[in-house]
């Protein structure tokens, strides 16, 4: 997924320098998206500097098997949720020695929706050390539009958690 938003392309590059002033990495973990959080951040010159790892985990077993996501939390809450995501902020964390993460899991549509969780809602979860936030979303549009909608969300809040403020507060 190629987001090509020049908002998106400002975060990363704002996420960049904050980073760099740190002298901290960060690691994405994803899953709606696609790889989309990556790609914003890999697209800044220098981001081999502050870009530790980005994990794909489409699929569950992936998200088990790369990151460390106990396979029961599928059967008892389902992939988009927050207890998903939390661990896979903490298997990103875990896997990579980043001091920050990102994790997102979500239905982007245009099929897969449900009552509880219609085409649109996302979970995000950033990680810093020891703390720990996440927030479920529902963003509006088609699928790319979830999806762009997902990596800026990523992207803010990251942001504020490297400012050390809460990344749910926007």
């Amino acid at each position: 997924m190629i987001v090509n938003d020049q908002g998106v392309t400002r975060l990363a590059a704002e996420l960049g320098r904050q980073l760099l002033a740190r002298g901290a990495r960060v690691s994405t973990a994803e899953s709606c998206t696609g790889g989309g959080i990556a790609e914003a951040i890999t697209r800044i010159p220098g981001s081999s500097s502050w870009f530790e790892a980005g994990y794909v985990t489409y699929s569950n077993a992936q998200k088990s098997k790369q990151l460390g996501v106990p396979e029961p939390l599928f059967a008892s809450v389902g992939a988009v949720s927050r207890e998903v995501v939390e661990a896979m902020v903490r298997g990103a964390q875990a896997q990579s020695s980043a001091r920050y993460a990102v994790a997102v899991s979500g239905v982007a549509g245009p099929d897969g929706g449900s009552p509880e969780k219609p085409v649109g809602t996302v979970w995000l979860a950033w990680g810093d050390g020891e703390r720990l936030f996440s927030v479920r979303r529902q963003f509006a549009g088609d699928r790319a539009e979830v999806r762009r909608q997902t990596v800026q969300a990523a992207l803010e809040g990251l942001l504020r958690l490297v400012a050390e403020e809460n990344p749910i507060a926007g």
